[in-house]
Order: structure tokens, then C-alpha cells, then sequence
């Protein structure tokens, strides 16, 4: 069967298959490689989604005949570091239970998965500005309910995690912030551009990739048209 990649994470992945997303690209990317499977909950921190990782990957589902996924990205931390004297502040999860729910939640996948690889990408930078003129409920206090310094204790405490682990990250804060024009990833001071979302992509294609999965070393799935002779077709499906 066609190697499976799940992204697990909240609304950044949920929003990951739309038009020009990081999800959709990274389909695009293994067309006829792998399959791209979303898993992500908007609003969700890790304290919910530890809650649910058995519902979301039961043991039966290691894939099609129970083959495990070749990768798993685990994208949290955005409302994690939801600040808690604002209005998200029942999302907001103390950065040590953080850094505890993102162990448990890779070592639920490598218990279950051994062979599968797990990346972890941290939260991605905050638009302190952006989120005042954009919030997603009434705000009376007029502040940001998440600002980019938060952002940056909880993305560090990930890049932790990962070293811990000994698994691959993705420093999407550090990352983007690389570029003076930041700001234009973010759509809302949070979620991602079609730039932002870009720059996803391309950083797990390479983590993905320093880890031996490429379009190079996935087989495609069935014969190529450049490998059909014209002359005798279906030869190529024996």
C-alpha cells in the first residue's frame, strides 16, 4: 500500500488543504508517493490532544493493513501559549505541562509506530498588532491574547523537546523571523499566508528529507506513462 504521512496538530493544520497550504503543497510534493493525511483541531492544545490520540490513531489504524506511516508532524503550541489573564486563556497550558504533553505525545507515536519518524514544528511567530485588530471573539480588554514573546518561550520549549527525544524540529518561529518582512506569513498574526505557509512546506520537505524520505527514494505507484511502450501498453502492468 501507498506510505502515509499523518499531520497532526490545530488550526494551522486543520487549514493546511486549502488553496496554496502547507498541507496541500507537501500532497503535491509525494503525489503518487505517499498519501497526506490531515489531522488537525482547531483551537486544540496538547493537553486536548493528548486526551485524544487514541481516538484520532487507534492501534488498528497503522495504515492500510496496519503498516505504520512513514512520518507524523505534530504541530502544537499556538494556543498552548495563549496568555492566561486574556480572553483564550482556557486554552492556555503552563509551558512545563506543555513540554510534558509534547513527550507523551511522541512517545505515544513511537510506542505505536517504531519506525515511523516524528517532527515536531513549533508555533510559529505572533503579530502582536495583528491580533488586536483581528480577534476571534470580543475582546474588551483590547490586548493581544497571545503575543510573539510567549510564542518564542513555548517554540524553544519545543526545540527542547525535540533535542530529548532525539527527533527532528522544525524552528518555525526562528525560521520565519529570518525574513524582515515576517509579518506577511502571518494572515491574522497567527495563521499562515500562502507564503507562510510555504515556508512550512519547504522546511519539512528538508527535514523530511535528511531523513531519508524524498520523491527520490519513494517509488512511485504503478507503471509511468515514460515507462509504458507505445507499441505494447500493457506489458508495463504485468
Amino acid at each position: 500500500m501507498r506510505p502515509k504521512i499523518y499531520l497532526f496538530g490545530d488550526s494551522i493544520t486543520e487549514d493546511s488543504f486549502a488553496v496554496g497550504a502547507w498541507g496541500a503543497s507537501l500532497a503535491n510534493h509525494f503525489a503518487r508517493s505517499v498519501d497526506v493525511v490531515l489531522r488537525g483541531y482547531s483551537g486544540y492544545n496538547t493537553r486536548w490532544a493528548l486526551k485524544v490520540l487514541d481516538r484520532v490513531f487507534p492501534a488498528s489504524e497503522g495504515g492500510d493493513g496496519g503498516t505504520a506511516p512513514v512520518a507524523v508532524t505534530v504541530f502544537f503550541g499556538a494556543n498552548d501559549a495563549s496568555l492566561p489573564d486574556r480572553y483564550s486563556a482556557f486554552q492556555h497550558v503552563p509551558i512545563h505541562e506543555f513540554k510534558h504533553n509534547l513527550r507523551s505525545i511522541v512517545s505515544f507515536f513511537k510506542k505505536q509506530w517504531p519506525t515511523t519518524h516524528v517532527l515536531l514544528i513549533t508555533p510559529p511567530p505572533i503579530d502582536d498588532d495583528a491580533r488586536v485588530r483581528y480577534p476571534f471573539v470580543e475582546n474588551p480588554q483590547g490586548l493581544p491574547e497571545r503575543t510573539n514573546e510567549a510564542a518564542g518561550e513555548y517554540a524553544r520549549a519545543c526545540v527542547a523537546v525535540a533535542g530529548e527525544c532525539e527527533i527532528p524540529v522544525v524552528d518555525l518561529w526562528t525560521k520565519m523571523q529570518q525574513s524582515p518582512d515576517w509579518k506577511d506569513y502571518l494572515s491574522d498574526g497567527l495563521h499562515l499566508t500562502q507564503g507562510g505557509s510555504q515556508v512550512v512546506c519547504e522546511e519539512v520537505i528538508r527535514k523530511l528529507r535528511d531523513k531519508g524520505l524524498s520523491r527520490e527514494s519513494l517509488p512511485a505507484e504503478l507503471p509511468l506513462l515514460s515507462d509504458i511502450d507505445p507499441s505494447d501498453p500493457m506489458k508495463a502492468f504485468q
